[in-house]
């Protein structure tokens, strides 16, 4: 049976992370949850891992790995940015960027449940 791991990055502050990285983490656990059901019959094992990250990695918040290759190399016409988050601001006290990622020219704060189906697909083989 083949093992895809999903890890997720986040910035933990005392328990609680921004916004946007809180949305996609609800979105990973979704899709991982269905792709175990899903793939499980065609030989696939789908795990998932949380790294909570510290203030001094915040750069790395917000940050998907499939089988350790970050979502924006898996997906095609997909890369890697960050925008001003506020939320993140708020756990830190002070301004923050958070990581975002930018497909077919639009920018997305939370990666959508659709692209981490699409790209933990695209290495299972299984979906």
């Amino acid at each position: 049976m083949q093992t895809i791991t999903v890890e997720w990055r986040h910035l933990d502050k005392e328990g609680n992370t921004c916004d946007r990285c809180a949305e996609t983490g609800q979105n990973i656990a979704e899709m991982v949850q269905r792709l175990q059901v899903e793939c499980r019959d065609k030989g696939a094992k789908i795990l998932f891992t949380e790294t909570k990250l510290s203030e001094a990695e915040i750069d790395k918040s917000n940050l998907i790995l499939i089988n350790g290759t970050p979502i924006e190399d898996i997906l095609p016409l997909t890369t890697a940015s960050e925008s001003c988050c506020c939320s993140c601001g708020e756990l830190t006290g002070r301004e923050e960027s958070c990581r975002t990622i930018i497909r077919h020219g639009q920018v997305y704060e939370t990666i959508p449940l659709e692209f981490i189906r699409e790209a933990i697909c695209r290495v299972a083989g299984c979906c």
